[in-house]
C-alpha cells in the first residue's frame, strides 16, 4: 500500500536539514534497498526492534523492515493560498500526501535568518495552518455551489454532502481546521474527494538546538500546549544532531548517542510517530529466506494481509498460522511454540494485531 507524509514548515526552521537526514539514514539502513522516487521523495525503513529479536532466534541472511514514503514539501510564506512565494505548489503536493508533518523551529540563532524576524512557534504554526484552512474555504466555497445546485433535484445523498460540507466550511470561517469537525466514516466519505489539506492528521515536529535535546525550552512546550489543545502529537528533533548522526557508522553513531546520552536517534522516534499517525502497522513474515515486516492499515484483517504479499493469497486464503514476538522469545522456536499450545489457527475474520508473526495456508 503506498501512503506518504509531507514535511512542512516555513524557510529555515530546519525542514529539509531533517528530511535530508531522514533520507541519508534510510540510504544506509543495512539490507534495504533504500530509493529516492523523486528528489523530494524519499522512503525510509520503519525502525522496529522486534526484528532483531526475531532474527535471534529465526537464521536468516535478509531481515527488511517495514517503510514510510516522505515528501519534502516547498517552504510556504505567507500569501500561499493566494500563490504567493511557490503558494501553488506547495498546496498542490500537501493535498497529494496523507498526513503532514509539520517542522517548527524551536531554537535561535542569529546566523539563520528567520523569515518573519524572530522565533515565535504558535505565531509560525499560525500562519501555515491559516494558508491552508483559506485554500480549504476556497475548495468549499466552489464544491458547496455545486452541490447545493444538486441538492435542489432532493437527491439524499447530495443533501447529505451539502450539510457535512457546510459543517466544515462554519468551522474553517472560524478559525478551525477541517480535522477538529466530528464527523463519522459516513460523513467523510461524501467529502473525500473533495481532499481537503486540513483534514489531514498532523505531527509537530519540534526543531530544537544541541542545548535543549530534552525539549523542555519554552518554545517547545509552545509547540505542545498547541499540539495538546488539537489533539496532535509532537516529536523533539536537533536536525544538526540528526544530520551528524546520519553520516556515521554503526560504532560512531553509538559512541556519540552514548555521549549525548540519549538511546537512539530522534529520527528513529518520529519515523515511528509517522508510521503510526498514517493509521499503519505491521506484521511479520520469517524463514529461512527472510524476515519481513509488512504494511498494513490498522484494522485489517488476515485475508487482506495475505494480500500485502500476494493479492493470490488473499483471494485463495483458508487461514493464518499465528503467534507474537513475546511467544517466540519465550519458546525459542516455531516447535516449541506449537508444543506450548501457543501457535493459533485464525480464520477470515481475524483482525491482525500489530506485531503479529503470520505463516498464510492458501490454495493459490
Amino acid at each position: 500500500m503506498s501512503v506518504s507524509a509531507g514535511v512542512v514548515g516555513l524557510p529555515n526552521v530546519g525542514k529539509s536539514t531533517i528530511f535530508n537526514a531522514l533520507t541519508k539514514a534510510g540510504a544506509e539502513s543495512a539490507n534495504y534497498p533504500f530509493c529516492t522516487i523523486d528528489p523530494n521523495v524519499g522512503v525510509v525503513p520503519v525502525p522496529d526492534p522486534r526484528l532483531k529479536v526475531i532474527h535471534q532466534y529465526i537464521t536468516t541472511d535478509t531481515v527488511i523492515p517495514a517503510v514510510c514514503e516522505i515528501v519534502d514539501i516547498a517552504g510556504l510564506v505567507k500569501g500561499a493560498s493566494k500563490g504567493e512565494g511557490l503558494g501553488n505548489k506547495f498546496l498542490a503536493n500537501i493535498r497529494e500526501v496523507d498526513a503532514i508533518l509539520h517542522v517548527v523551529r524551536c531554537f535561535d540563532n542569529e546566523n539563520v535568518v528567520h523569515v518573519e524576524g524572530g522565533v515565535d512557534p504558535q505565531r509560525d504554526i499560525d500562519i501555515i495552518e491559516t494558508e491552508l484552512i483559506l485554500a480549504d474555504m476556497q475548495t468549499l466555497e466552489k464544491r458547496i455551489e455545486k452541490t447545493r445546485r444538486a441538492a435542489k433535484s432532493q437527491d439524499k445523498t447530495e443533501i447529505a454532502r451539502l450539510a457535512v460540507l457546510e459543517k466544515i466550511y462554519d468551522a474553517l470561517n472560524d478559525g478551525q481546521p477541517a480535522r477538529s469537525v466530528s464527523i463519522d466514516d459516513n460523513e467523510y466519505a461524501l467529502v473525500q474527494d473533495s481532499h481537503l489539506l486540513t483534514i489531514k492528521p498532523v505531527l509537530y515536529v519540534a526543531n530544537v538546538s544541541e542545548e535543549e535535546l530534552d525539549g523542555s525550552s519554552p518554545y517547545v512546550q509552545k509547540v505542545r500546549d498547541h499540539a495538546e489543545a488539537t489533539g496532535s502529537g509532537v516529536v523533539v528533533v536537533c536536525g544538526s544532531i540528526e544530520s551528524e548522526l546520519a553520516e556515521l557508522e554503526d560504532e560512531e553513531q553509538a559512541e556519540m548517542l552514548e555521549a549525548l546520552g540519549i538511546e537512539e536517534p530522534a529520527l528513529n522516534l518520529l519515523v515511528r510517530a509517522t508510521y503510526k499517525l498514517l493509521g499503519l502497522q505491521s506484521f511479520f513474515t520469517a524463514g529461512e529466506i527472510e524476515i519481513r515486516a509488512w504494511t498494513i492499515p490498522v484494522g485489517a484483517t488476515a485475508p487482506q494481509a495475505a494480500g500485502v504479499i500476494h493479492s493470490d493469497f488473499e483471494k485463495h486464503f483458508i487461514r493464518a498460522e499465528v503467534f507474537t514476538v513475546d511467544d517466540l522469545a519465550q519458546h525459542e522456536s516455531e516447535s516449541q511454540i506449537k508444543a506450548a499450545g501457543k501457535m493459533r489457527l485464525e480464520g477470515k475474520e481475524y483482525v491482525v494485531t500489530d506485531g503479529d508473526i503470520m505463516h498464510f495456508r492458501h490454495s493459490a
